[in-house]
């Protein structure tokens, strides 16, 4: 884990208000999947998912340094981001929930890289497990992305302010 920079000020906000200041962030939520060596499907809701470049094509994503899948995610070469679709609610719950078989009953299809695609997505995204950076509490992983595909008019799962939405033209 990494310390505070020796230049920066102490915050002036509890972790609480941190995190209430944070949720006002509406994202997009999606389930990160990755195969272990062994063959074991491995995948967890995140929503710390963003644009990195174009060229070539990036994209990241953060895990907490006490995420059980961690070593399989820092380890293997490949992974893929599955960005839900409004009616995937119950997928990102039970990805977010420990102690339960994540993948029983869920569709999903092989990859080119042999890693899960969520069916019925909005959006998938395959990388390539290409850097990771230990930053606080979390490591930020860098994918650069070997294919991508979407779902033309899927409406995306979001998350704001610790509840679950889906999109409203203005």
């Amino acid at each position: 884990m990494t310390e505070p920079h020796p230049d920066a000020r102490s915050p002036a906000f509890s972790t609480p208000e941190f995190r209430a200041a944070l949720g006002m962030f509406a994202t997009g939520v999606t389930i990160v999947t990755a195969r272990r060596s062994d063959g074991t499907l491995v995948g967890l809701t995140a929503n710390s998912f963003n644009a990195v470049s174009l060229q070539p094509p990036l994209v990241l994503w953060s895990l907490s340094h006490a995420a059980s899948s961690l070593a399989t995610f820092a380890q293997g070469t490949h992974y893929a981001i599955n960005v839900l679709a409004a009616d995937q609610k119950t997928l990102a719950e039970r990805f977010a929930t420990r102690g339960v078989d994540r993948f029983a009953g869920v569709a999903w299809t092989e990859g080119a890289s042999g890693v899960p695609l969520i069916e019925g997505a909005a959006a998938h995204f395959e990388c390539f497990n290409r850097s990771r950076y230990d930053e606080g509490d979390h490591v930020i992983f860098v994918g650069e992305v070997e294919r991508c595909s979407h779902r033309p008019g899927a409406s995306p799962l979001l998350y704001h302010g610790g509840r679950f939405y889906t999109e409203h033209p203005l």
